[in-house]
């Protein structure tokens, strides 16, 4: 008797690897793969503008960043005893306002500076949803708590997510030609859409991806949503909020995604890395013993060896 689904899926691009860069942007799903793979020995910069959730966000942030177009003061605002920026999330807001700016500029040029270098721009679409101004019809990627009545919510068309991603790869690709695109769609739930609009809103974005893939050369499509709702496909692989994954089912998706988008030689090299991972995290009930003074220096050693044969780690 069968249990799970199986998923046919193959892929189709070059494998990744330990010597690329890796640039990922997207929803808070983007931080458990960004995680994942720093753990591994991956370089990678994950949501360094913040998380976003609507494609069109991370556009603009993408849009900004590779047009050296800073943020000016007079963009910020004053709510909640706190300044901040409509785009950019709270974790960019602060009490004073040079702050908030010099925080969301130095982001900009970190993000520009990691994707001159990137092989791989990975973007996790969250939600078709958008909101919008009503005072002024500028979108938002984030409200920062101000009231609810002074937003208008959107259900993007799949047109409009695909000529985004389209033209955003473009410019960064005038840039930097050899980059290539995975796409993904997150498995969180936007219970707060409503179970009804949630899927509607999944349903434009894994549409969009699969217009962007089939018209874009160097584009994939990696199926992290598929894994979650199709092949695990039950509550205890949630979270208390039975909305987020928990860590077992991000921890499959991330072996799936080994699996399907790394060689064998890579694998073995993201194991040998964690492990010296999960060494450094080590803490000891005892740190003062011999044995654990032999655990540092075994570790250490262990380090050394592997740096001095893959500088690039």
């Amino acid at each position: 008797m069968k249990h799970q689904l199986n998923l046919r899926y193959s892929w189709t691009g070059t494998p990744i690897q330990h010597t690329d860069q890796l640039t990922l942007m997207g929803s808070c799903f983007t931080t458990h793969m960004g995680n994942a793979l720093d753990e591994r020995g991956f370089r990678t910069l994950s949501n360094p503008t913040g998380i976003l959730f609507d494609p069109t966000a991370i556009c603009r942030h993408l849009h900004k960043a590779f047009g050296s177009l800073d943020v000016e003061e007079d963009e910020l605002f004053l709510l909640n005893e706190c300044y901040s920026h409509w785009d950019f999330h709270s974790d960019f807001s602060f009490t004073e306002k040079l702050e908030s700016l010099h925080a969301i500029n130095s982001a900009l040029q970190r993000t520009q500076d990691a994707l001159m270098q990137s092989s791989w721009l990975v973007l996790t679409l969250g939600s078709a949803f958008r909101y919008v101004r009503k005072t002024t019809g500028q979108p938002v990627a984030n409200n920062h708590r101000a009231p609810a009545d002074g937003f208008r919510k959107e259900l993007l068309e799949v047109t409009q997510i695909v000529d985004a991603i389209k033209s955003t790869l473009a410019l960064l690709r005038s840039r930097n030609p050899g980059l290539q695109l995975l796409l993904t769609v997150s498995p969180v739930r936007h219970i707060r859409d409503g179970v009804v609009e949630n899927n509607r809103s999944k349903a434009r974005l894994i549409e969009a991806v699969h217009q962007i893939v089939e018209q874009v050369p160097q584009s994939y499509y990696f199926p992290a949503y598929e894994l979650v709702t199709d092949v695990l496909r039950d509550y205890r692989w949630y979270d208390i909020d039975l909305v987020h994954p928990n860590f077992a089912a991000t921890s499959y998706v991330f072996e799936q995604f080994e699996q399907l988008c790394m060689t064998a030689e890579t694998r073995k090299l993201n194991d040998e890395v964690y492990q010296l991972t999960l060494a450094r995290r080590h803490r000891p009930r005892f740190p003062e013993t011999t044995a654990h003074r032999k655990f540092l220096a075994d570790t250490a050693a262990r380090e050394t060896a592997l740096q001095k044969q893959l500088p690039w780690l």
